[in-house]
């Protein structure tokens, strides 16, 4: 499968300290990837590094086969990299159309913003008998399908996603895996960073492990934690999981 975003030795962080060390990933065209590890592993700030939100120390980015090191956010989401931070991802004073205009502000026209979000009223039906509620209403998990949502009127050809699952019950859980399943099929990669491992392997295609900043293991996800052993060592996890 071609790569559609690779990380070659990246090494990132705050101000002067490095948090991630030496890591690399790859990302196939249409591929759930997985980023997992314990609160404190680098996850968020490896993701973080890739658009500017952390500083890049060391180490190249590459998007469709082009090197985009250090190139500005908003010209990645325009190239076609989207990303949903973990919080503070929806305007709360603005209503859920509102947000999802917001999203397509890199589009050309009223007609290509309408289609865009005709494609996004099917894809998210839930949103659109809700379409004139504010975003600040709205619970935990709507709001997080909100800012997947927009992130998605970009049209993006690879999805980062910090933390998506965090402080959701299992119904707005489920639901969410769902809307995930369903970016897939239609296209779009995705690179999910989590701390609920189970349900982030369970759609992911490959996984990579951060333990300390530094990639512990990689593999398919659905035999990355096959051997008890593994678990133990690198996550501490009890033997009925996670």
């Amino acid at each position: 499968m071609p790569s559609i975003l690779s990380v070659e030795n990246i090494e990132a962080g705050y101000s002067d300290v490095i948090i991630v060390h030496n890591v690399s990933i790859t990302v196939g065209e249409g591929e759930i990837v997985a980023i997992v590890g314990p609160n404190g592993s680098g996850k968020s700030t490896l993701l973080k590094s890739l658009l500017g939100f952390a500083k890049l120390f060391q180490g190249q980015v590459f998007y469709q086969g082009r090197d985009v090191t250090g190139m500005a956010a908003d010209k990645l989401v325009s190239q076609g990299i989207g990303y949903v931070p973990q919080i503070n991802n929806a305007f709360p004073n603005l209503t859920i159309a509102e947000n999802l205009d917001m999203g397509a502000y890199h589009s050309k026209g009223k007609a290509s913003i309408k289609s865009a979000m005709g494609e996004i009223y099917n894809m998210f039906p839930e949103l659109k008998v809700r379409k004139n509620f504010l975003a600040g209403n709205l619970s935990g998990g709507e709001r997080q399908m909100l800012a997947i949502a927009r992130a998605m009127m970009a049209q993006p050809k690879v999805l980062l996603l910090d933390e998506p699952l965090a402080s959701l019950s299992p119904k707005p859980t489920s639901v969410i895996i769902s809307k995930l399943e369903n970016i897939e099929k239609a296209g779009t990669a995705i690179v999910i960073v989590e701390q609920n491992i189970k349900k982030a392997l369970s759609i992911s295609k490959r996984g990579y492990v951060l333990i300390d900043g530094a990639c512990a293991m990689e593999g398919d996800a659905d035999s990355l934690f096959t051997e008890e052993s593994s678990r133990l060592r690198y996550l501490g996890l009890e033997a009925k999981g996670n």
